[in-house]
């Protein structure tokens, strides 16, 4: 798995994040393809450094020329959004060039709603956090890109078949 070595440094130094976007339909049983990682972190100071410790010590960087402790301080987040529409802040890893880590630099859902709705699955003996198929259709929904309405036709698939599969 590819992300394997974020997932188990974010659970060993006990981040509190959760998986969201294209990796998140998958581990919800959606087929589609995509490459990078998408995470909602919580936005709390001692999270978020948390969070850059582990990203800095896997040897990521961020995309854009900031230092990486810029995304901890909420007045910089604000900023980014109302001057550059900034959504995400994303991660690169030099000698990984398929590799993008894109973390929310606010909260469209949030967090608490999410982690008490969140679901915990198992993937390459990792336990991942990930963001419930209700709360994931409303990201998609938000978003309304023509791949989020697929996504989302897709998600409602899963539940349905979920669903029938416990009558």
């Amino acid at each position: 798995m590819v992300y394997e070595d974020i997932f188990t440094k974010l659970n060993k130094r006990k981040v509190k994040y959760l998986v969201v976007g294209g990796i998140a339909l998958v581990l919800h049983g959606v087929v589609r393809l995509t490459a990078d990682l998408d995470l909602i972190v919580k936005l709390q100071s001692d999270n978020l450094a948390k969070f850059i410790s582990v990203m800095k010590e896997l040897g990521y960087k961020p995309r854009v020329p900031v230092k990486a402790e810029e995304f901890i301080d909420p007045a910089k987040r604000e900023l980014w959004i109302k001057e550059k529409g900034m959504r995400v802040f994303s991660f690169y890893h030099p000698g990984k060039t398929i590799v993008l880590v894109d973390v929310f630099v606010d909260e469209p859902i949030e967090y608490r709603k999410l982690e008490a709705e969140q679901k915990w699955i198992k993937a390459g003996g990792i336990k991942i956090p990930v963001i419930s198929a209700k709360h994931l259709i409303k990201l998609k929904e938000l978003s309304g890109r023509v791949q989020d309405i697929a996504d989302i036709k897709a998600l409602r698939e899963v539940i349905r078949f979920e669903k029938e599969s416990r009558e």
